[in-house]
Parts: structure tokens; sequence; C-alpha cells
């Protein structure tokens, strides 16, 4: 019979971390692990204060799953059982893992994907200010895509701080809805002028029509906007990207049915992820492999990681071994 074990983890991280929304020093994580004689199938999800979750709601959440999990829930019956967010993500991944497991082989084989590749991920520069930021591109002036956190007042001084510090990097900026329709006015053109190739969840989700009247100088992707394949009919026409995270759209099973109705609907696709472990990234590296923009950076973040962990070499991210996940 298969059991369930849930446990919260707290991750330092390297250093403060800053949003428009407020900033963080550890990563709190919640690990699903399922077990039946010798295999093992792990998952974790990164709860989400925005979007009323914390650890000890999804912990609880996922507990209350495991009479399903020991009579064979399996992940299409998940997807029912549980809504879109954290919990259902840590055990739909867990039974991605489980299920490759016990099959004896690759969590991509299982998908129907080939071989997962190497990938180039976003390094993320904490919102701070300008000459702090300058400083964290400078030291971070060699990976080729950076991606910037923005709040609305003196924000053309750090992008232009940012280019400055690092003149070579593609950029990608990420105002966490934190913009007014005049900051949007006022910066879409120049930041396109600087380089910048996408902005990231300018405005409030469902306070963001502007977006179909205003024009787009650089692409725009809906974030907080877009959770799963339900939140496209309402994207259209303001949005050219949509970035995916499985702690969004309750796992990789929603994850990669999204990407594939977004990019049939000709929208660009980014990966996302929230700050954890590399236990939470494995699951995204599948969906990430057809993406435009890749952003799984998280434990790049970290003081420390899992052991073992994803391999990064500067920005370029491989794909997890079985010991790790999938």
């Amino acid at each position: 019979m298969r059991r369930l074990e849930v446990r919260r983890e707290t991750w330092p991280l390297a250093r403060v971390f800053a949003i428009s929304r407020g900033s963080k020093t550890v990563a709190e994580v919640v690990v699903a692990e399922i077990a039946e004689g010798a295999v093992k199938g792990r998952g974790e999800c990164v709860p989400y204060a925005h979007y009323g979750e914390t650890a000890e709601r999804v912990a609880a959440a996922l507990a209350a799953m495991a009479p399903a999990v020991a009579d064979g829930l399996d992940r299409k019956s998940l997807q029912a059982a549980m809504p879109a967010g954290a919990a259902r993500n840590a055990l739909d991944a867990a039974l991605w893992d489980f299920d490759a497991k016990a099959a004896g082989k690759s969590a991509a084989a299982l998908a129907g994907l080939p071989a997962p590749r190497p990938l180039v991920t976003a390094y993320t520069l904490s919102l701070d200010t300008p000459a702090a930021m300058a400083r964290a591109a400078a030291a971070a002036a060699a990976r080729p895509l950076l991606k910037i956190k923005l709040a609305g007042p003196g924000d053309l001084e750090r992008v232009s701080a940012v280019r400055e510090a690092a003149p070579r990097a593609r950029l990608i900026v990420d105002a966490n809805e934190g913009w007014r329709e005049a900051d949007f006015v006022d910066f879409a053109a120049a930041l396109g002028r600087l380089g910048v190739a996408l902005i990231e969840q300018p405005f409030a989700a469902g306070a963001d029509a502007a977006l179909s009247r205003l024009p787009h100088p650089v692409p725009v992707c809906a974030d907080e906007s877009c959770h799963t394949r339900a939140d496209l009919d309402r994207l259209a026409g303001k949005y050219e990207a949509v970035n995916i995270k499985l702690d969004k759209a309750g796992g990789l099973t929603e994850a990669l049915a999204l990407a594939a109705e977004a990019r049939a609907r000709g929208f660009k696709i980014m990966v996302g992820c929230m700050v954890g472990t590399s236990l939470g990234m494995a699951p995204a590296v599948l969906v990430a492999q057809r993406a435009d923009f890749v952003d799984l950076d998280g434990p790049l973040l970290l003081a420390r990681d899992r052991v073992p962990g994803l391999r990064y070499e500067g920005s370029t991210l491989y794909p997890p071994e079985p010991a790790l996940w999938g």
C-alpha cells in the first residue's frame, strides 16, 4: 500500500530577496513523499501567501490526501481531487517521480517527451536601489539573461543602472503587479530602448484591462494573471506571453497542458518558479524545454541546496538526475 509522508522545510537564502510586495530571507517549502516497498517519489512546493497559502495549510491539505494515495490515486484523478495551487503541485510531482521510478523510465519518457537538454536560465536581481542593483548586475554581468525586479517609482533608473553594469545581458523586467497605468505609459518605450525583451505582470491580476488598449513596445507577460488553462481566454489581446509556474498551475500535469494550449493560441512561453530548492525546479525543466524564456534560478538564490541537486554551470541548467527527481 502506498504511504504519503508530508514535511515542512525551511531553506535560508543567500541574501534578502525583495519584490514589490515585500522581502524574505528564507524559503519555506513543503515536500510530499509517496512510498511503496522500495519505490519512493518526491515533490516540492512553495506556498505563496499572495494566494492565501501557508506552509501549515498546504501541509494539512496534503496530509488529508493520504487515504486517497493509499487507495491508488493517480495523476489524472488528482486534477479533480485538489484545486490548482502549491499543494497539488507537490503531490503531482511526487506521483510523476513515483511512477517513473516504478516503471524504470524517466518522467520525460512517461510524458511522451524527448530526453531533456540543458537550458539557459534567467538570474534574478532583487528589488533595491539603482546603485545596489547595479552592483548586483556587475557581479552577474557574464550571465546572458537577467531578470530585474521592479516596483514603480525609480524603475527607469534601476533598469538604466543594470544596463550600464551588464551591457551584454538580455533583460526581463518584472513589476509583480506594482505599476499604475501611468507607469506603463512612462516606462514601456524607454525600456524597449534599453533592450528589455519582456515586461512581466505590470498591473494587478484582474485590473489589467488597460493592456488591451495601450501600445506594447515591449512584449508583456502574464504571471499572476495566468495560473491554468482556464485563464487563457481573458488574456488574449492583453498579453503576448504567459509565465507558467508549477505552484500556480498545480503541478506538471496541468503545466504541460497549459504550455501546449498557450502555444497553440500564439502566446510565447516563460517557465518560472518560486524561490525553492532543486526538487521544486526539476519537474519544471520538462515544461521549459520549448519555452522562449526560462526562469528557474531558485536554487541559485539559496545559501545551500539539496544534495543531490540540479547542476548549474553559470546560467546553464542541466536536467535532473533520477536521484533528485524523475
